[in-house]
């Protein structure tokens, strides 16, 4: 595939990256920050109570994939681990989706949708759009601008 044709997925790709990131950086921080018991009422309406450990877990789970969709793409370290990520967050709203159909599919179509985004973005960075890390571009001569260059 030529060059041209990658670049609007490539772009439209960082942009669901960017957007899911910050999505599930948030989501998950706050089930880190927040106290149980505040957590607790909010799930006493729904059809399943979670145990703190396992909210925490989500919680860092959520966060750590938030920053996987962005930072290995970003700084061309180890960019392979942006759809590993993207996967990991996709099963992470595979439960939620599974979890909120009990309430509703109008309920579950916030986390069907963010899986699908996520789903997106593993298989574009995976296979239709991958970032080169820092040694591939080196060995192709392709040369990123400095900030001394800039």
């Amino acid at each position: 595939m030529s060059e041209n044709k990658k670049k609007p997925v490539h772009y439209v790709l960082w942009v669901f990256q960017v957007l899911l990131a910050l999505l599930f950086i948030f989501a998950g921080g706050m089930k880190l920050v927040t106290p149980y018991e505040e957590m607790a009422k909010q799930m006493a309406n729904g059809p399943v109570v979670f145990s703190e450990l396992f909210l925490k877990f989500i919680g860092v789970a959520e966060l750590l994939g938030g920053l996987g969709l962005i930072l290995p793409s970003a700084l061309r370290i180890k960019p392979g681990l942006t759809p590993l990520a993207a996967a990991g967050l996709v099963i992470i709203m595979i439960g939620a989706t599974v979890i909120s159909l009990k309430m509703g599919f109008a309920v579950a179509l916030m986390p069907l949708v963010t899986g699908i985004l996520a789903a997106f973005v593993a298989y574009g960075r995976w296979k239709l759009a991958p970032i080169p890390d820092r040694s591939q571009m080196a060995a192709s001569g392709i040369h990123s601008v400095s900030r001394s260059q800039a």
